[in-house]
């Protein structure tokens, strides 16, 4: 994590590295309002039908979560709750898709050009999915907008030489061919995307583990210093403040040791191939368990795009390509269910 304090950000007494988490205080000053319309899980799955082990990155030898990220190239930026919130929400696209056709994964860098939630100096997970459930766009496909690991106050690396504000060019764009030749650069406003019917935050053991049983990943705060030097294993540990946004994805027991299962986004350089076990219950979990965890059901996505030409001068001024499916959690269905072990 960056070691210079930016006025967003919290450092911790305990801590050598600065928080890229917004607090409850921070996200709800910047205008954070839960959208709950449906009965939330913890009300209607009983705790004794919780597995002892449950991941959603294999489930009955299917893989339900999208691909792991790195949040620090291509140069260092703080953007954790960015790609925790982009990444949970991914994952429940994929689930309700049922995990076919090809993977649907979202814009980090859209968030960070447009979502008013944070930048590279740190933001709320939270404060993501208020964005996209007010933005009648929601948030596009990776392939629309590629991450640059810069926001608008970042003079990181070339950072300071690029522009990060919310424009068409800065939500989808693509190049005709090279400068030299007569190329240009131009945004699309017929893209594919993902908007949010639901979104909240659930808190304690027990109703997180219900929350990702029933509906998928969750974004969730954690104290990373001992994720730091992570080489393996279940890490234990109460944690003094959470200064870091990860993806939780499930949970299991080894040797008698509770846990959950975490994706981070460091790379699969780190860790377990980006995946942490991290101690569950009995306050060890790193404070994973005591900051409020966003979570976000999918509204619509693009299944079949507007096709555009190469350069995409016939998809300019038409208007937005929304989804045409409906996450069924909107009929109430807890659609994880059916695929639990």
């Amino acid at each position: 994590m960056r070691r210079a304090v930016a006025s967003v950000m919290l450092a911790t007494a305990a801590s050598t590295h600065v928080s890229e988490v917004w607090t409850p205080e921070q996200t709800a000053a910047a205008g954070y309002q839960p959208h709950v319309t449906n009965p939330l899980p913890q009300t209607y799955i009983a705790t004794e039908d919780l597995p002892d082990n449950f991941n959603w990155a294999n489930v009955n030898g299917t893989s339900f979560v999208t691909k792991s990220l790195n949040q620090h190239i291509p140069q260092y930026c703080g953007s954790c709750w960015a790609h925790g919130a982009a990444s949970a929400l991914a994952d429940r696209v994929k689930i309700a898709r049922e995990a076919k056709g090809v993977d649907v994964n979202l814009a980090v860098q859209h968030i960070l050009n447009c979502g008013n939630a944070g930048s590279c100096h740190g933001g709320s997970a939270s404060a993501v999915y208020h964005w996209i459930k007010g933005n009648k766009d929601g948030i596009v496909y990776d392939t629309c907008q590629p991450y640059l690991a810069c926001s608008s106050e970042s003079d990181e690396g070339f950072c300071g030489s690029i522009d990060t504000t919310c424009k068409a060019e800065n939500i989808c764009r693509t190049c005709s061919t090279f400068s030299a030749s007569g190329g240009f650069c131009s945004g699309i406003d017929k893209f594919p995307n993902v908007t949010i019917a639901e979104h909240g935050d659930v808190t304690g053991e027990d109703a997180m583990m219900k929350e990702i049983y029933a509906r998928g990943s969750l974004a969730c705060g954690v104290d990373a210093e001992p994720l730091h030097q992570y080489k393996g294993g279940v890490i234990k540990g109460k944690g003094e403040a959470v200064n870091h946004i990860i993806s939780v994805t499930g949970w299991g027991v080894d040797n008698g040791d509770k846990y959950w299962v975490v994706r981070n986004s460091w790379g699969e350089f780190w860790g377990e191939m980006s995946y942490a076990r991290v101690s569950r219950g009995e306050g060890k979990s790193l404070q994973i368990e005591d900051f409020p965890c966003s979570w976000a059901t999918p509204n619509t996505w693009t299944e079949h795009n507007f096709p555009c030409g190469e350069d995409a001068t016939d998809c300019n001024g038409k208007g937005a390509n929304h989804g045409q499916y409906v996450d069924p959690s909107a009929t109430g269905m807890p659609y994880g269910k059916k695929y639990a072990q």
